[in-house]
């Protein structure tokens, strides 16, 4: 492989990318939620038509489907997927990227410099210290870079345009997806996995070089609702009960060490108070409750309505009640059951010549809820960093690493044919 001509082609298909804004809007009542995303989702169709996937489609919906058909001399090479989502966070600003690569990179400070105030420092980032000599990719100081996901998008579509440019490299059928609206949790709400027909599937959304995926928490979220009784505050003596208050204890109450997600780490679970709204009648926490084992959620959950119970007995004529729904869960019980789909990846950038990292992942992604709908799913490095945030950068080495990993992965599941 020419991994420079790669990592420039990748490159380049990465710099178009990132200046479409696609930041998601958890507020939007459409889907996909922002009408960027469908200016990049329109783009990777036109793309993929040009590179001769002539089944690519986008669906109602706006997930981008296409197949790379196999090349295969063998009967049966199992199908796997190839996925990524190219919308941005919501947490910051989207609009008006303005991509940066930093050519050789010195292993310093790097400044932006839109606003010199946002210093992506080395000694903060210790990843980026390992990076120097390679080509870094920044924003500019005032919006993120749009890695996350982008950067999966541009190694999948590099890595479709190698295979096709090469057919004496033997593949079985890859399915690919784009997805919308990943980062506000609706990623995979209308994607038909059936209709996919993969039997397996990759997300390339991971972060550090050589990283795989294969668990992350289980989730729920919880509210808690105090009901308090209001009337004019002029006559309130012996009968006014204000439910911020009684909220106000129960916030207090919470344990500052070791169930916050402040101070856990590692495979430690948390309660997590994420927003809070009300007045005196009625006033709702709202919590996300996150564990690598299901079974904790319970237990979590359990002490939040203990400590609401010890709440509305210090405040009589208060009460409260909850409610719970599942978000995700561990795709670590799912991926125990497939574990060649594992291993291939594992394989796969080991013979990229890559030090194999594996980490529980303290989040979720779309893997976790497709491996739960039947579609085993692990999660694959693209090589994002400080994703989210202004000061979110990539290496455009590693970028051309997660491409040779998608050329051999398939390659991989291929030579498992019959």
């Amino acid at each position: 492989m020419d991994s420079n001509a790669i990592r420039e082609a990748c490159l380049q298909r990465f710099l178009r990318y990132v200046v479409i804004n696609t930041q998601a809007d958890p507020k939007s009542q459409s889907y996909p939620s922002t009408p960027g995303q469908h200016v990049l989702l329109d783009l990777l169709l036109e793309e993929l038509k040009a590179l001769g996937l002539q089944d690519a489609i986008k669906d109602e919906h706006g997930y981008v489907i296409a197949t790379l058909p196999s090349n295969s001399d063998k009967q049966q090479v199992t199908t796997i997927g190839l996925m990524a989502h190219v919308d941005t966070s919501p947490e910051t600003s989207g609009d008006g990227v303005k991509p940066i690569v930093h050519r050789n990179y010195d292993g310093g400070d790097l400044v932006l410099p839109d606003d010199p105030s946002a210093i992506i420092r080395a000694a903060d980032n210790p990843e980026l210290q390992g990076k120097a000599g390679e080509d870094i990719v920044t924003a500019s100081g005032t919006t993120l870079l749009g890695a996350d996901n982008k950067s999966g998008v541009a190694e999948i579509m590099t890595a479709l345009e190698f295979l096709l440019a090469h057919p004496e490299l033997k593949h079985g059928p890859v399915r690919i997806a784009f997805t919308p609206d990943e980062e506000i949790g609706a990623g995979t709400k209308f994607f038909d996995v059936e209709a996919f027909g993969a039997s397996c599937a990759y997300t390339i959304d991971s972060s550090a070089l050589g990283q795989l995926d294969a668990e992350t928490f289980s989730a729920n979220a919880m509210s808690v609702t105090f009901q308090g009784f209001n009337t004019h505050p002029g006559a309130a003596k012996g009968k006014l009960v204000n439910s911020m208050k009684v909220a106000g204890s129960f916030l207090a109450a919470l344990p500052r060490d070791g169930l916050a997600p402040e101070t856990t780490e590692d495979r430690q679970g948390f309660v997590h108070p994420i927003t809070i709204e009300g007045g005196v009648e009625k006033s709702t926490i709202h919590f996300i409750i996150r564990d690598f084992v299901t079974a904790e959620l319970e237990t979590k959950q359990a002490l939040l309505v203990e400590l609401a119970q010890k709440a509305v007995a210090e405040w009589p004529g208060s009460s409260f009640s909850v409610s719970i729904k599942e978000q995700y869960r561990n795709m670590r019980e799912i991926l125990d059951q497939h574990p060649q789909v594992v291993e291939n990846a594992r394989e796969a950038i080991r013979r990229a010549g890559i030090t194999l990292r594996e980490e529980a992942v303290r989040g979720g992604t779309d893997g976790a809820q497709l491996s739960f709908r039947g579609l085993p799913t692990p999660n694959i490095f693209a090589g994002e960093h400080n994703y989210h945030s202004r000061f979110e950068w990539v290496s455009v080495q590693d970028m051309g690493k997660a491409v040779e990993v998608i050329v051999k992965l398939c390659a991989i599941w291929e030579e498992q044919g019959q």
